[in-house]
């Protein structure tokens, strides 16, 4: 469940903005490179992985990912049980590769995950692993965890089984093409079983209370010397495959909280003062939130076509604020739940981006076959919340860096325009100072002002300082 925006470029932008990015990386010290050692252990591992006896390369898996991804981690197949269904979802298995201990486990746990720019990314582990050896690539036999979930007709899960396998995935798709070939009425049976279980599980989501943020990317364009940022708008396939994965990750929790073992992904309640912004922003882009409305109907009912709906999703992730991890061997956390989407849940369905799902899978491996979990997995697990939370802190300021660095760009040759805008939020202790949204561009940025600001009304603000180098955007309002 992705909760922060995530930037992509096209290549034009790419070059104007490489140089600002590796300042970025240099303030927060962030790697260009794997050492060495870590290269080279990398590329024994991808000559000798470990491979699992049971051959599952009979099964049709496919791919869907963004265009160009290479670091595949998921594939999925699914077809009719009954009058039920049968989800197949291959997981790379970073474990037939890495030991722990050795160079590229050490250096993924000082990484924690990958951090994604715009258009680049710095790897959890060596691309001769994250985008070759290990990675679900068409037509290649590679080692996996292949999870086997068995709904019944209305979507619910009643078995869950994971175990090692041999798969080879028939092809790759990206979420545009598939979503053409669907709405043409020319994509396979497949898709049209994955819409079935895709609506089926977000019904059940809806009856939990739960709800998933359709956050869409946002993309940097260039057109001569003007730059913009643009959002696109989730594909429905993109909904329909993220909650396979979401179903993986709470059978994964059921495993692990029937056992009395694991590690969960939790969130906490909505605070009622980001609710309240939540509100305030809504208002000051006219869009209608009555107040017996719950968040979770809210957010359904917003359109991701629609620029201020946009700009109303991306204030919404503050709202999801508080996730970390929580590991538990014997009684069960005191807080649990992931709240956004009123279950247990855990990561366990991307570990060549994230090193915590490598744990998670081993973990209900283990779990399933009746074995006790090894013991490096255990020993690891009450370190891990603190690993991952200092890695998801490291990721969100990178990507916060990087959203700086394109808005001021997007802006850099407007200084002294006027723009409409709303004031979303007003500082306690100078109501002078404050945040607005601009209605046309879904940027958010400070405002100052000679009087106290008018929270929650639409103004008319003049950009006084758009600075590349200092990533920094500053209005002024009349």
């Amino acid at each position: 469940m992705r909760t922060t925006r995530r930037l992509r470029a096209d290549r034009p932008a790419s070059p104007a903005l490489e140089p600002g990015i590796a300042a970025i990386r240099r303030e927060m010290g962030l790697p260009d490179a794997f050492p060495p050692e870590v290269e080279a252990a990398a590329r024994a591992a991808a000559a000798r992985p470990r491979l699992p006896a049971l051959d599952r390369t009979d099964l049709p898996l496919v791919t869907v990912d963004p265009p160009g991804a290479m670091d595949l981690d998921q594939a999925l197949h699914v077809e009719r049980d009954g009058d039920g269904y049968l989800v197949h979802y291959a997981i790379a298995d970073v474990g037939a590769f890495v030991r722990p201990g050795d160079p590229v486990d050490l250096e993924a746990n000082r990484r924690g995950q990958t951090l994604y720019g715009a258009g680049d990314s710095i790897p959890l582990h060596p691309m001769v692993l994250s985008e070759d050896g290990a990675s679900l690539l068409p037509g290649r036999e590679r080692p996996a965890l292949l999870w086997t979930i068995t709904l019944d007709r209305i979507g619910e899960g009643v078995a869950v089984d994971v175990r090692r396998a041999m798969v080879r995935s028939r092809e790759r798709f990206d979420y545009a093409g598939v979503q053409r070939a669907i709405d043409a009425g020319e994509a396979g049976s497949m898709w049209q079983l994955l819409r079935e279980v895709g609506e089926l599980r977000m019904q059940r989501e809806r009856r939990r209370g739960g709800v998933s943020l359709p956050l869409p990317d946002q993309e940097i364009r260039v057109d001569g010397e003007r730059w913009r940022l643009e959002f696109r708008a989730r594909e429905p396939v993109e909904d329909w495959n993220e909650q396979v994965s979401l179903l993986t990750g709470m059978a994964a929790a059921h495993l692990m909280t029937l056992h009395g073992v694991g590690l969960l992904r939790t969130l906490p309640e909505a605070d009622p003062h980001a609710l309240e912004r939540l509100r305030r922003t809504a208002r000051a882009l006219a869009i209608d939130w009555p107040r017996e409305r719950p968040y979770p109907d809210f957010i359904r009912s917003l359109d991701p076509r629609d620029p201020a709906h946009v700009a109303m999703l991306v204030s919404a992730t503050t709202v999801l604020r508080g996730a970390g991890y929580a590991a538990f061997e014997g009684a069960l956390p005191e807080h649990p739940m992931h709240a956004a989407l009123a279950s247990t849940y855990t990561h366990c369905t991307a570990p060549l981006r994230r090193l915590v799902d490598r744990y998670t899978g081993e973990l209900c491996l283990a779990l399933c076959a009746g074995e006790a979990p090894p013991a490096w997995v255990l020993e690891a697990l009450p370190g891990l919340p603190g690993t991952m939370a200092e890695s998801d802190r490291r990721a969100g300021r990178y990507q916060r860096a990087v959203i700086d660095l394109a808005e001021s760009l997007v802006l850099a040759r407007r200084t002294g325009e006027r723009f409409r805008a709303s004031i979303v939020e007003v500082e306690r202790r100078d109501p002078r100072r404050g945040t607005i949204m601009l209605h046309a561009l879904a940027i958010e940025a400070r405002v100052e002002a000679e009087h106290p600001l008018p929270l929650g009304e639409n103004v008319d603000v003049e950009l006084v300082e758009a600075d590349p180098a200092r990533r920094r955007i500053r209005f002024r309002s009349a």
